[in-house]
């Protein structure tokens, strides 16, 4: 994408806090659908099977919302509203579409269309939505916790401490300010590959919950593993979070097609590359520090260190759901990854010899968020220091019961 077209028109602000109130109020509404749903599923319910049913929900979302912002930023849609929070100070393209239209008809082939204004402005409200998911998420904990305390005094043990949605609520909010960043500096290379990997780790910090809560709630034993086994489900997670950063590199430096053969690049096993400028972390889209467009070499370097990574992580992969087999609770987990792997070696072919196609695109990501999932799950099936019964009384519902402290009583959630 040529770097003229990233300029917002002069009068436009970059930050707008006008519409502040109005995305508050939508993204609410929004969320009120799976809050809703989760109500009528879990009526009658034990409290803690309700938080359960909501961190799912709240997970599954986010893994939809991550790929929505690949789709988002794969049809240059990251600048459709050239301001944040809002568009043109707007709560929605509705309400800005003068602007839009003027942008898109100085500029047919820029940023700003209506198009891609709906498609960034439906990424925030959704993003909006699972920020207040989270939120109703962390103060449910809270009030559980502290109920469940006045219950149970000292005895009450439930599997996740609230503390852990408090620091996801922490981490989306951090996400909410990258995501800003996108916008305000231009699709800055470095803030949209940490955004990405944000959005990734948000899905780990839900999914260890998740896991948390359904294998208490069932009972389920941690699958005795060899320490070994372990250390490499770790070594593998470190190496898939390192290739995740590669990739977001690669894509935000669009830099997918510079090597469109495989499995040489330009015809070379080892193409000319310029490592030193196409990882110069700190410099706008498209151009070096000093302002000079960047040269093709770099974004040759970027992509085939990409690739070459690639190799490492699946055989990485592999040998790691090979091992997996060997323990019984573990098989369905190794299945995932084999799965998953050929999918990412698949779609990330795609992308190089059939032109970076869309769907193979998003699926790259989608994949990549599925493996640290399943990663995340494997590492928390095998792990002993947080089972709780299945027969704990947090997980019935909370009756009024007399307790040792005097006039402690409990209620529903």
């Amino acid at each position: 994408m040529p770097v003229s077209t990233l300029v917002a028109p002069a009068a436009t602000p970059l930050v707008s806090l006008a519409p502040v109130a109005w995305m508050m109020l939508l993204g609410a509404v929004l969320a009120l659908g799976p809050l809703a749903w989760v109500a009528w599923r879990s009526r009658g319910r034990a409290p803690v099977r309700r938080i359960q049913a909501l961190t799912l929900l709240t997970l599954f979302l986010t893994f939809d919302l991550v790929l929505f912002g690949a789709f988002t930023r794969l049809t240059d849609s990251g600048l459709g509203c050239p301001d944040w929070p809002g568009c043109y100070g707007q709560a929605s393209p509705v309400a800005a579409r003068a602007q839009i239209a003027a942008a898109q008809q100085a500029l047919p082939s820029g940023p700003v269309t209506h198009g891609k204004a709906w498609i960034e402005m439906i990424h925030r409200y959704l993003a909006t939505a699972v920020g207040m998911l989270i939120i109703v998420l962390t103060v449910a904990s809270w009030v559980l916790w502290r109920r469940a305390r006045a219950v149970y005094a000292q005895h009450a043990t439930l599997p996740i401490h609230p503390w852990w949605p408090t620091a996801t609520l922490l981490w989306v909010c951090l996400q909410g300010a990258f995501g800003a960043l996108t916008v305000t500096m231009k699709l800055f290379p470095a803030i949209v590959t940490l955004h990405l990997a944000g959005g990734l780790v948000l899905l780990v910090l839900l999914c260890v919950q998740a896991l948390r809560h359904t294998l208490a709630a069932q009972g389920v034993a941690p699958a005795p593993i060899a320490a070994g086994l372990r250390r490499g489900l770790w070594v593998v997670a470190a190496l898939l979070a390192l290739q995740v950063l590669l990739g977001g590199w690669v894509s935000t430096n669009y830099a997918v097609l510079a090597c469109t053969d495989f499995p040489t690049c330009q015809g070379s096993w080892w193409p000319r590359m310029d490592f030193a400028q196409g990882f110069a972390l700190w410099r706008p889209l498209g151009l070096q520090s000093d302002g000079s467009p960047i040269p093709f070499a770099a974004l040759t370097a970027i992509h085939y260190t990409h690739r070459l990574m690639a190799y490492v992580v699946l055989l990485a992969l592999a040998l790691l759901a090979w091992r997996l087999r060997a323990a019984p609770a573990l098989r369905p987990q190794a299945r995932w990854l084999a799965g998953l792997a050929l999918l990412q070696l698949l779609t990330g072919l795609s992308n190089v010899v059939l032109g970076w196609p869309l769907l193979a695109a998003v699926l790259h990501t989608g994949g990549a968020a599925a493996l640290a999932l399943v990663l995340t799950w494997a590492l928390e099936a095998s792990h002993s220091a947080f089972a709780v019964p299945a027969a704990s009384p947090l997980h019935e519902p909370l009756r009024e019961r007399g307790t040792t402290h005097a006039g402690a009583k409990a209620v529903h959630l």
